[in-house]
């Protein structure tokens, strides 16, 4: 297998938001299963808010993977593509698997 999918991803994240990243990185994957459970009922509208609203998240907290990511999929909810809202989710849930969060001063 490529070691490419298996390296962690570092995000460098204040200390202070030590006691809600976890839930902040929960969160997102509870998205991943509200998304995916949308595009089976082809509720689009539904997953462009969830986009959207991730859009707006990520950078706030460093995690400027889940802030594009967001963005392509409130896009593709927008043009109603099933198949490249099936990719992002799948991207998204990679990135969550693999990103390790180092709390800095």
């Amino acid at each position: 297998m490529n070691n490419e999918f298996n390296k962690k991803i570092i995000v460098r994240v204040d200390k202070d938001l030590a006691e809600i990243i976890p839930v902040f990185l929960e969160n997102r994957q509870k998205d991943c299963k509200s998304i995916q459970e949308a595009l089976e009922k082809g509720d689009y509208e539904t997953i462009r808010i969830l986009g959207h609203s991730m859009k707006g998240v990520g950078g706030g907290y460093g995690f400027d993977a889940v802030t594009d990511l967001g963005a392509s999929i409130e896009q593709a909810a927008k043009n109603k593509d099933a198949a490249e809202i099936n990719n992002l989710i799948d991207e998204l849930m990679t990135y969550l698997d693999r990103v390790e969060v180092v709390f800095v001063d």
